[in-house]
């Protein structure tokens, strides 16, 4: 029968402690200063193995103090995309705001815009959580007429215990890094475990910076609802119809128009006309004359 592997702490303990004392019969001896750093290093990298060994053996070994991530819940970001024709948009906006806050959620950003005829259209984000997801999508739908709807599931579980794992055996590794600065008796190996502290909390918070994306939005849903003000209706539409009265300005209108035209047009022609009649007079007279010039006793 194959035991546990739990002497694994002992044995660690152990070499953690010949570590300190080699670095402490170093620092008596008054060895060289690169000696000292070539010793720090080794410790870091050991402490590191030591850190990534101890993490497998949670993960992998058998007893109590196993860690073992939940692989039976999968992890899903949800998003939807959603256009709804209603009559009332501020009011259709008021009703979408307080559907998303009783699911426990929150309204992110929102844009509202005016057309050319003053109505409003507006864009609003709503963040609900993801056990919530369905009936609030459904209720949005029912707000008015559904016009487009987009609806995303993207499963991230590997990538959820990976990151997990990865800031698990993260922490490990600082805290060895830890142990060490405080067993170092040289300046130098203080300072060179100093910087590699500095770059491995750097590489954890990073790690917990994607954790907590990710766990916000898996736990979260994201639903863009977009409110466009419903369009006149065919009914609307006869309503406008031109009746007696429509007919009777529209001919109004175009006995106005038709004589402002002649207007237009006689005082266009009004100075040929006047130049006529001179012409017309003139011959007039012309041709008298000589009617009376031809008249008999007309000769002195």
């Amino acid at each position: 029968m194959r035991h546990p592997a739990r002497p694994v702490r002992p044995a660690l303990a152990g070499l953690l402690l010949a570590a300190a004392l080699v670095l402490t019969g170093c620092s008596a001896d008054g060895g060289s200063d690169g000696s000292s750093a070539s010793d720090a290093k080794a410790d870091v990298n050991s402490a590191a193995t030591e850190a990534a060994g101890s993490a497998g053996a949670k993960d992998g070994g058998s007893g109590t103090g196993r860690t073992t991530p939940d692989l039976t819940v999968n992890r899903i970001i949800r998003t939807a995309s959603l256009t709804v024709q209603v009559k009332d948009v501020p009011k259709a906006l008021d009703a979408a705001r307080t559907t998303a806050e009783d699911a426990g959620g929150y309204v992110g950003d929102e844009t509202t815009a005016r057309d050319s005829g003053g109505r409003e259209r507006t864009r609003v984000v709503l963040r609900v959580p993801a056990e919530k997801y369905d009936e609030v999508l459904a209720g949005l739908q029912g707000s008015g007429k559904l016009i487009d709807r987009t609806a995303k599931a993207q499963d991230v579980t590997d990538q959820v215990v990976d990151v997990d794992s990865r800031v698990r055996s993260q922490r490990a590794s600082v805290a060895r890094i830890r142990e060490l600065m405080d067993r170092a008796a040289k300046l130098s190996d203080v300072v060179t475990l100093e910087g590699e502290l500095s770059s491995r909390e750097a590489d954890l918070e990073s790690l917990l910076a994607q954790q907590a994306s990710l766990k916000d939005r898996t736990s979260m849903a994201t639903i863009t609802l977009s409110l466009t003000p419903t369009p006149v209706t065919k009914a609307a539409a006869k309503d406008d119809s031109p009746g007696f009265v429509d007919a009777l300005s529209g001919g109004w209108h175009v006995f106005v128009t038709m004589l402002r035209w002649i207007a237009l047009a006689l005082g266009a022609a009004l100075p040929f006309a006047a130049l006529a009649a001179v012409l017309a007079l003139l011959w007039w007279r012309l041709a008298r004359r000589r009617r009376t010039a031809a008249q008999p006793g007309s000769e002195t």
